[in-house]
This record gives structure tokens, sequence and C-alpha cells, in this order.
């Protein structure tokens, strides 16, 4: 599922189950990657064509395209160069003619937009100038999704950590012409904070689900309030209760979940987003505890109100601060219900190691850790690069869910982040990016 919140990328998408015995039927090399800083690239599977987003060797925004059918790739660079910045992901879509959609390579920038002239023909890319033409010139966080009737939407924030806007537009393929979705911007720090968001995710309740935190500045460490929307056409907003809300949303206007005040412990990509077997939206994320450590909580609205539960009970202080892409010490899943188990939690700790556990869906406080097993993941292959620090990324696809049960991922290596500044050689080699497929 693809998240506002920091370089990953976003899809809106029916909540669904993890599979009890996925393994990797396929896997076709796709070109040499850079290696030496993180940022998000973007797998897009639309029928039978499959289409990827990334950075090559030289850090040029690159689209590959192949059939399903075979296994050699088209390529086309476009002329967009990645600098030291991980926040400068790429995402992609396509609207309902086939015509294909990227934006990418900002972080506080000018708008960068490409459409291809003829439907799925990745040669026919070119540059747009403007979408809309207003509030395009300092541009973080780039999305496409589709809303209600498969209508194409791009959603980004307009301004900078701690002082920002989300625009929403939405796409008219007949004149292949923008327009904002909304006549105003969905939330508003007004000019004190901005908000970093979770979603929008389509829940079996019809309802797209958005949560989210706001930052005061530049500093990470200045998070505070996870904060809760809902919506049935991404257009008219309400609480959890289906009260009414008047865009744009701030601050004193919004529904707070969990009122954890700047340097609480709250981080902008620590949140995410998930349903138990009922329908019910439940907020994951972790802020301090009462005696400093970094716990992780689950939020779920029971009896009118938001209850909130301590999941974990580590003995240790994630005292992240400052600016810039940081080192990840812990990460905390949504809740999914796991075929033949029940609803389930996966986490990751630089102390305690990382785990899946099997939550009691009442109460949701841990039953037991999953064995290997039943967590089951695809194995994608051991770390191949052996230069020190390098790590395994993946992503998921942004395309529609396929009526096969078949679904496709990337792997590829870098190194961590590096707070957005350059890095001293020596560097690493470039790393092979593949796609692969997936099935039970």
């Amino acid at each position: 599922m693809k998240s506002l919140a920091s370089w990953l990328v976003v899809c809106v998408v029916a909540a669904s189950p993890i599979t009890a015995a996925e393994r990797v039927t396929g896997r076709i090399d796709i070109a040499p990657v850079w290696a030496v800083h993180p940022v998000g690239f973007c797998l897009l599977t639309d029928g039978d064509d499959q289409f990827v987003a990334f950075y090559d060797a030289d850090r040029q925004m690159t689209v590959a395209q192949r059939r399903l059918s075979e296994t050699t790739w088209k390529f086309v660079r476009l002329p967009e160069a990645l600098v030291w910045d991980s926040h400068n992901s790429v995402t992609m879509d396509v609207d309902d003619t086939g015509c294909l959609h990227l934006s990418g390579n900002m972080h506080v920038k000018p708008l960068v937009y490409f459409r291809t002239r003829e439907p799925r023909n990745i040669e026919t890319f070119e540059r747009v100038a403007n979408m809309v033409g207003e509030n395009e010139t300092k541009v973080t966080y780039p999305d496409f999704l589709h809303g209600p009737g498969n209508v194409l939407m791009f959603t980004y924030r307009d301004g900078k950590s701690g002082e920002g806007n989300q625009i929403w537009n939405a796409y008219d393929s007949k004149t292949r012409t923008w327009h904002r979705l909304l006549d105003k911007p969905l939330t508003d720090g007004e000019g004190l904070m901005n908000a970093y968001f979770d979603g929008p995710s389509l829940g079996p309740d019809g309802y797209y689900h958005l949560n989210w935190v706001w930052r005061d500045t530049p500093d990470c460490a200045t998070n505070h309030d996870l904060s809760y929307a809902r919506s049935k056409d991404l257009v008219h907003w309400e609480t959890s209760a289906g009260e009414p809300l008047t865009l744009p949303i701030t601050l004193h206007t919004a529904e707070i979940v969990d009122p954890t005040p700047a340097g609480g412990g709250l981080l902008n990509v620590g949140k995410r987003l998930g349903f138990d077997s009922k329908g019910n939206a439940i907020l994951s994320y972790y802020k301090y505890d009462e005696n400093g450590n970094t716990q992780a909580y689950n939020a779920r609205r029971e009896d009118g109100k938001w209850v909130i539960r301590q999941v974990s009970n580590w003995d240790y202080r994630w005292a992240f601060s400052g600016g810039g892409t940081i080192v990840t010490e812990i990460t905390v899943g949504p809740v999914v219900m796991k075929k033949g188990l029940g609803l389930t939690q996966s986490y990751s700790h630089v102390k305690a190691g990382s785990g899946t556990w099997l939550l009691d869906e009442a109460t949701l406080q841990p039953v037991r850790e999953l064995t290997k097993e039943e967590r089951s993941n695809p194995d994608l292959g051991p770390l191949e690069s052996t230069f020190p620090g390098m790590q395994v990324r993946t992503a998921g696809d942004a395309g529609p869910m396929r009526p096969d049960g078949i679904r496709y991922m990337l792997r590829w290596e870098t190194l961590g982040p590096n707070r957005d500044k350059p890095r001293e050689l020596p560097w690493p080699e470039p790393s092979m990016l593949r796609v692969y497929r997936l099935e039970e």
C-alpha cells in the first residue's frame, strides 16, 4: 500500500489477506540501478503490460516496459536526474484510455510531470509543464491514485515540511486536462505546520480512510497529534462518527485520535492503517510510553470513541530528531487478516529484531509470535552485495489486484539513507533491479 508519509509508493486498494503459502514462481532482471542511497521506484502491472519507473545506474529517470508473456524490456530515459535526496521517488499510473502518467524527482521543487501521447507506449512520453498551473512550484510527495468511478487523481504537498497544504487534482481523459478535485486544500497547517498522510485507503466499508500527523518544522521530532478522517468520494470528508468536516481541515477542526505532543515520539513514516475481520479501521503507530521508551500502539474506534492499546513492551527509546531522510530503527506494520490464523501485525526493531505478532482481535494484544513458516514471506533471495551497509529494497505493485491471484514485486539493493547528503567514496556498484512473480 502506498504511503504519502515518505518516499514509499502509494496506491489505493481494498484491504486483502496475506496468503498462507505465497512463493516465487519467476523473476526477470530489469537493469542495474543506483545503489548509493535509497529512493522509491514504481511497478505498475496493468492487464498484459508491465511498466517500471526507476533511476538507472547513472541516476537517470528511466521507464521500462514489457508484455507479461515476454522477458525482454523496452527502455526510455527521461530528462530528469536524481540528486542526493531520498524523498525524490518516482510514481506512475495509467488513465482509462491507457495513457501513462509519471511524476517524481521533487522535494520542494517545481512540478515534474510526463504523460504519453499514445496508450501503453513509453516511447511517446512528453514533459507537461503544469497540471493546473497554480501551487506547483514547491511540490513534494507526488502520488497518482484512482478514486470513485476509476477517475485518475493526483495529490501532492504544496509547500515544505512544517508549512504546507495537501493538493488534489482530477483528470479528464476526454480533454486530457487536469482540474482541482477540491476547491480548497484538504488540510491546511495555517503557516504553522503541515500534515503527513498515510492513505487514503479504501476499506471494506466503502469509505476511504485517511490518517496523519501534524509536523511543526523540518525537525522530525516535532510530529504531533495523530488525526483521522474518512470519505465516500474523496470530496466530502467526515469524522469517524459521521460528522462532516469543513475543508481545509486544520489542527483545531481535525478529529484527534491520539493527542501526542511534539517530542512525544510520533514519526511521520511510523503510522499505518489496517482493518480487522469486521472491517473496522485500526491505526498502528509508535510513540514514547510513560517511561520514555518507544512502543507500538493500535487505535480502534469502539463504543463511540477511539480506544488506544499498547502492543509492545520494548526497553529502548528511539530518540530521532533533525531533518532529511533518517535511518529507520523501528517499524510497525498495519494489522492484516492472515488466512487460517487471524489478525496479525509485523514489526522490526533495532534491538529486539523483527517478527510478526498474532493478535487477539478483541484486545489487539499479542497472543504469540508467528513462526517463520506461518509468516511465509516470499523468498526474494539473500543480500547479494558484499559492500558494507547494503540493504534489500522492495516495492509492491501499484496496479489493480489481478483476478488470477498472481502479484508482482520489485527488488533491488542500496545503502541506507544519509540525511539526503552526498556520500564520500567508495560507493557500492549498481545493483540489479528485478521483478518477481508471486503465486500461492
